[in-house]
């Protein structure tokens, strides 16, 4: 049985937490083969991003075309961008997948220590040329509402878990964000007074549909949101629905904060979605 693949065009995390390498990292978890395009090197740790070296448009798209060209793509994930011509490369990219292929785009703006990733040229050819390809899109609230044309953070806006104006601004967001052209919106918990997901598929009448999990607040987060699109991605791939996928993901991305190595390096400790310490046992 030929194995499935699924192909991460990203940024490359030097402390291996986030990036192209937690994208494998998460294909692997789900039997999946990952390949990749890396779109920018960066010297980064738990602590903070200190370099960033974007490479040449052409190089982006040789690397995905090698890639399409001999071992092909089940599914998609899209990460960081980072500047405009990167973004008009990926794409073109994009343009010359198959017109089934499944494509997930996380929209990454902001690393978790807080380092800009996504220059705004940039964001505009993310809004216009890459979300309606998108099959699905996996924002957190602050990227909704950047994505939206607001700011990143509103004072006030996060209160108690029962927060009716947070419901209510995340579910004016989804719909925002979904009118730009993606086929469907998973809307990340992680930044919210309730970590629950909402999902809106446009071809799905039955509106707004909330993905509940386990809560790790002790837990370790950096490359969270890159390990959620990738489960998403690998379970496209595998020939799943995009509830059922968005699902999976939640609950997979969950339980790798849960076990995330909270001891590794003096900042945000990398999510463990591969189980380490139960691997180390077999």
């Amino acid at each position: 049985m030929t194995p499935r693949t699924a192909l991460a065009i990203a940024g490359s995390d030097s402390g291996g937490g986030a990036g192209i390498q937690a994208d494998l990292k998460a294909f692997a978890r789900c039997g999946v083969h990952g390949t990749c395009a890396i779109t920018a090197i960066t010297a980064q740790s738990t602590v903070g991003v200190s370099a960033i070296h974007p490479l040449p448009p052409e190089v982006i798209l040789a690397q995905v075309r090698a890639v399409l060209g001999d071992i092909g793509a089940d599914a998609v994930k899209v990460g960081m961008l980072g500047t405009a011509q990167t973004a008009r490369a990926v794409a073109r990219a994009l343009r010359e997948l198959p017109a089934d292929t499944p494509v997930v785009v996380d929209p990454v703006m902001v690393a978790e220590s807080g380092a800009e990733l996504l220059e705004p040229d940039a964001r505009r050819v993310l809004i216009e040329e890459i979300l309606p390809r998108a099959t699905v899109l996996t924002p957190n609230l602050p990227e909704a509402r950047a994505l939206a044309g607001g700011p990143a953070e509103r004072r006030g806006s996060r209160s108690d878990g029962d927060s009716g104006a947070e419901q209510a601004e995340a579910e004016q967001l989804i719909r925002a964000v979904l009118a730009q052209g993606p086929r469907c919106v998973v809307l990340t918990g992680g930044h919210r007074a309730r970590t629950v997901d909402l999902l809106l598929d446009a071809d799905d009448e039955a509106g707004i549909v909330t993905l509940t999990g386990q809560h790790h607040p002790d837990g370790a987060a950096h490359g969270s949101g890159c390990t959620h699109s990738s489960v998403l991605a690998a379970q496209l791939a595998l020939g799943h629905s995009r509830l059922q996928a968005a699902r999976t993901a939640r609950a997979l991305a969950g339980a790798a904060i849960g076990r995330g190595l909270r001891d590794l390096g003096a900042g945000a400790g990398p999510v463990d979605v591969l189980d380490l310490a139960r691997m180390r046992l077999a």
